[in-house]
Formats: C-alpha cells, structure tokens, sequence
C-alpha cells in the first residue's frame, strides 16, 4: 500500500471540496438568481469575478442569509476560509439556529483545520430523528482528516440512505478509502460516484487521480484530458509520479 502522509494531504482538500453544495430555498430565486453554492468547480478567473460580484452584494446587505452563504461558499473556494468564517460567525448571531449557516461555518472550521469545533457545531443542527446528509457529509469530512476513518464512512453510508445517488457522497466515500491507501476501493466508489448526480469535473478529476495512483498513467492521463486543457493535464500527471515518487513505492503499483 502507499504510505499516507502526502496522499492524505492531497486528499483533505478534496474531501471538503466534494460536500455537496448547498441548495438554497426556492425564494432565493427571487433574489439575484442564487443557486448551487458550488463556485470551486469554476475556473480560477470565474471564482474572482464571482467572489468580486458576492462581496458588494455582502456589504450592501450583510444580514440576508442566503448573500452570506454564497459569499462565504465563494471565500472558501477562493482560498480565504478564515474570512469565511468570520463572516459566518456574524451571521449565526444574526440568525440563530439556522441550520444551513450551521453547516457553512462548520465548512469553513474544517477547512481550517478546526475539526473539532466543526464537529461540535454540526452535533447542535444534526437531529437524531431526520438527520441533514448534508451536514452528515461535513461531519464525516472532519472526522476523515483526524484519522477516523470508520466513524467517517459510517456517516457517509447513513447520508447515502437518506440521499440515495448523490455523487458528493460516494466521491467522499472513496476518497476516505483513498487517504487509507485501499484505491482498488477508491476507484469503485469513484466510479459510481461519476454515473451519479451532481458529478462534475472534480468528481472525475478525483477518479482520474486514484487510477494514476494505481500507475495505470494512460488511463489517467486520458480522464485528465476529458476535463482540462493539455498544460493542466500534464501538471496533474506530474504530480501523480511526483506522488509516487516519494514514497518510492514503484514496485507496489498496478503494472497491468
């Protein structure tokens, strides 16, 4: 198997970035046409004009709670979690209880790396009776990057049952097997994950990933050239043998 130190790092920000984007309330439409919260499946260019157009919708209104989850879904994707954060905790004073901000804040605390405090907020929104597999999938998240695999997985399986076919939770599922170095079980995961919906570019990116680190390189390369264009294509198989390479593990991977 391949040691985890650098897989586990990349496959961290992966995690978070596969949690299902939050779908906000049919009145949203109403407001500006907000939809998906996914802005991390954008090119680097679209996220700064997004995160630029939700800023000056932020400061004229701070207080609408669906500008600030846009907003702060916008932050994170563009690398500025701390900010994120900040902006959510203003918010959950001003809207106490809502459940959805609850979930923001605890993607942004586990962006972070603030697991625990993540997970203690998502504990006060998760109901035992009608559990959000949504906040399921951060919780998982969280406990993934502290090494709780198990407890992690059992989330992912509850949140598939109350979300049956929903890529986020399989892509999540197979990148926890993945920081464990099980990528036979990976790639199955990744596999159902990309027939399912809600699976974009990074959803294949991810496969492409795990395959390459199986040493099946054409397999990834060509997975890889389906969704970026060829200079993006080479860095990432760059950095699949860059993987590899430092755990000198050559010997292990699939020749075949």
């Amino acid at each position: 198997m391949l040691p985890t130190n650098r897989l586990v790092q990349t496959c961290r920000g992966l995690l978070l970035a596969g949690v299902a984007a939050l779908a906000l309330s049919a009145c949203a439409s109403n407001r500006g046409q907000l939809g998906t919260t996914d802005y991390a499946g954008l090119s680097a260019t679209e996220r700064y004009q997004t995160l630029g157009e939700l800023t000056a919708r932020y400061k004229a209104n701070p207080r609408d709670r669906n500008v600030v989850i846009h907003y702060t879904a916008a932050l994170r994707a563009a690398g500025q979690p701390e900010q994120a954060a900040a902006a959510l905790e203003q918010a959950m004073t001003a809207h106490p209880g809502d459940a959805e901000l609850a979930i923001a804040y605890a993607k942004a605390l586990t962006a972070l790396g603030r697991f625990e405090q993540s997970i203690s907020v998502l504990d006060t929104v998760i109901r035992l009776d009608a559990p959000d597999w949504n906040a399921l999938l951060v919780k998982g998240a969280a406990l993934d990057q502290m090494g709780h695999h198990g407890q992690a997985r059992a989330l992912y399986q509850q949140a598939a049952l109350i979300a049956p076919g929903e890529a986020s939770v399989a892509t999540n599922l197979g990148l926890s097997y993945a920081m464990t170095s099980d990528l036979v079980t990976a790639e199955q995961h990744l596999r159902r994950a990309i027939q399912m919906r809600g699976a974009n570019t990074r959803t294949r990116q991810n496969l492409a990933l795990v395959v390459g680190l199986q040493g099946r390189f054409n397999e990834a390369k060509a997975l890889y050239a389906a969704e970026l264009p060829p200079d993006q294509v080479e860095a990432n198989m760059a950095y699949v043998r860059a993987l590899l390479t430092q755990q000198n593990r050559w010997d292990l991977i699939d020749k075949s």
